[in-house]
């Protein structure tokens, strides 16, 4: 940790996958001095942390994770459902489950059509492949599931370690197959932003160790908390952003901060950058005065700058769980319920990282438009978009219709998950509640996520208290377009289980959660309201767009109607891409610090105007 000064050039609010890239990068210039403001703990040596199997002993403990609850779900049978984030350095990548999707190149063209000149696919490439170092798979992973497609050359040299298990099972090889079997097979490397069909992600995870790689452990290694010119503060919390409201636009100046013996005190910054997350940046930014004026003069907080987009937009990817009882002698997750089966893989896991426990075992498959039927034709995609036309009517939705009618576009990623999911429940206390093997039968769990939902929610604060955390409405299903297109996904799921060699793998008339069977397009939106819900990709809050179309910040991530103030992190996604967003995150992170760092530059060179 560097000396404590009375002025940064940077103060980076949130310690999470973004902040920790961005302090990482900018501080590789011995001259610039950060300040990374963290409200939760270091807990990078925790055991839960870095053995990638513990992940479910994190979810609802203050100690790792913001727990957040929704409003009741109209569109979920009035459900309240979880959502986890990340309360430590590292973030949500360090409560994650490890998955690095790369997203196809049409989700990111969308995003410069959307008014973002220079956030296309190539201009992000160099990003996905600088965040990260990606280990080619071993033997025993090509043995088991082909990897044909593999491109072993797209590697990458960068701090976050991805690999491959070595542990994949009969589950992991059918999967593949069957996919293959109904027309699906991975034909070219998902990485090169092309790719229909099933395949074997790779989990960020460092092969040499067994444990998961995150923010933290990359970009806050020693070396780097070494650094004199770097100083970061946890159990932390930021207040508010602090302006100088005396000049034309209001510059911001710091950050209001409470430490944790409860005292406070403001921090000065040539730069403030907010990144604390989808459901966080905005809560600071009203609690600063950067949001609606009626929500603001509600609460009684003076207003910086009116702007009602703030918190609005949210887009989340809904993650649709179907658990199936699988035959005798299948490797189900679920045997972990036994503390004899988990102390023994614990065990194992202590010599070098052994066993299950140190691996990421979930397979995905990028899939197009779809029914019981199989894929849809061009002209049945475009037939089912006119008679919701009235639906898609603004121009992020236009685009997304667009996107989905391409051939080659996935409307969906499916998961095969190793074990039982519970999300048919009402209110959980925590993510752990959906996922813990409380029925006594073994399952495996096909997953429908979204990849391209048509729904907006928000997330906003109720009180001008920081303690207090903002309202998330996800607002799923609330476009009717969102629930039409999982529950064809879903009957496809009914399709998958009729063929062999995955259906074998199942018991004949086995247990489901839940027990409604998908097999009618009625049925399957019932299995879409009972069992949907988050996963946990919150994003698009604080859209990167043209003011006067929704957004927050421009294309430099400089906050509208301000100075001094970007923000960074996933909130800033104009559409939320398709794919886990982990990925995009890293990404993002890093193209902001070469856009900070060039910014600076020019601001060194003028000697005069604002960064």
């Amino acid at each position: 940790m560097g000396s404590v000064v009375d002025f940064f050039d940077y103060i980076i609010v949130g310690g999470g996958t973004a902040g920790l890239t961005v302090a990482n990068r900018l501080t590789e210039d011995a001259d610039i001095k950060v300040l990374v403001i963290e409200a939760g703990q270091d807990r990078t040596s925790d055991a839960l942390v870095q053995i990638p199997g513990l992940v479910l002993g994190m979810y609802g403990k203050p100690e790792y994770d913001w727990n957040f609850s929704s409003i009741p779900q109209s569109g979920l049978n009035n459900r309240i459902i979880n959502q986890p984030r990340g309360k430590q350095l590292g973030g949500s990548s360090a409560i994650n489950f490890m998955m690095l999707l790369f997203p196809p190149r049409g989700s990111l063209d969308a995003w410069a059509a959307l008014g973002n000149q220079g956030w296309d696919y190539d201009s992000l490439l160099p990003y996905l492949r600088k965040f990260a170092t990606v280990h080619p798979p071993p033997q025993a992973a090509k043995d088991t599931l082909g990897l044909a497609y593999h491109d072993d050359s797209l590697v990458g040299n960068g701090p976050v370690q991805v690999s491959y298990s070595e542990g994949y099972s009969t589950p992991n090889a059918v999967w593949v197959e069957t996919f293959a079997k109904l027309g699906l097979k991975m034909k070219t490397d998902p990485r090169t932003g092309k790719g229909l069909g099933a395949f074997q992600q790779g989990g960020s995870i460092n092969p040499a160790t067994k444990t998961r790689s995150h923010a933290a452990s990359a970009h806050y290694t020693p070396e780097i908390a070494s650094r004199p010119n770097l100083t970061v503060f946890t159990e932390t919390t930021v207040k508010k952003i602090v302006f100088d409201t005396s000049k034309a636009e209001p510059v911001a100046v710091g950050v209001l901060i409470r430490s944790k013996d409860g005292s406070e005190k403001t921090l000065s910054g040539g730069e403030i950058i907010l990144a604390a997350g989808a459901l966080m940046s905005p809560q600071i930014l009203e609690l600063s005065g950067i949001g609606s004026r009626s929500l603001l003069e509600s609460l009684n907080i003076p207003i910086i700058v009116d702007n009602s987009n703030v918190g609005e937009n949210l887009q989340d990817h809904p993650i649709t769980c179907q658990s199936f009882e699988v035959n005798p002698g299948v490797p189900s997750g679920d045997m972990l319920r036994d503390p004899n089966v988990l102390n023994a893989l614990l065990q194992q896991y202590q010599d070098g990282g052994k066993g299950p426990l140190g691996q990421s075992s979930i397979s995905v498959a990028y899939v197009p438009l779809v029914d019981e039927e199989g894929v849809y034709s061009q002209n049945a995609k475009k037939a089912l978009f006119a008679s919701y036309d009235e639906h898609v009517q603004t121009q992020d939705r236009k685009m997304i219709r667009k996107l989905l009618e391409e051939p080659d576009e996935p409307s969906v990623q499916y998961f095969l998950f190793p074990s039982q999911a519970h999300t048919v429940l009402h209110d959980p206390p925590s993510m752990a509640d959906y996922l813990l093997p409380t029925s006594p039968e073994n399952y495996l769990t096909v997953m429908t996520m979204l990849n391209h939902p048509f729904s907006r929610g928000s997330i906003h604060i109720t009180s001008d208290d920081v303690d207090e955390l903002p309202t998330w409405d996800p607002n799923f299903n609330s476009n009717p377009l969102d629930l039409e297109i999982s529950a064809r996904h879903v009957q496809f799921v009914e399709t998958l289980l009729r063929t062999s060699p995955f259906g074998d793998i199942f018991k004949p008339n086995g247990a489901r959660i839940p027990q409604v069977r998908g097999d009618s397009l009625e049925n399957a939106r019932e299995v879409v309201r009972q069992s949907q819900v988050s996963c946990f990709h919150p994003s698009c809050s604080l859209s990167m767009k043209p003011r006067e179309r929704g957004g927050v910040v421009d294309t430099r991530l400089r906050v509208y109607g301000t100075k001094g103030l970007r923000v960074v992190d996933a909130s800033i996604f104009p559409l939320v891409t398709a794919g886990n967003i982990q990925t995009m995150v890293y990404a993002v992170a890093e193209m902001a610090a070469d856009i900070i760092k060039e910014d600076r530059k020019v601001f060194n060179n003028q000697g005069s105007g604002n960064f």
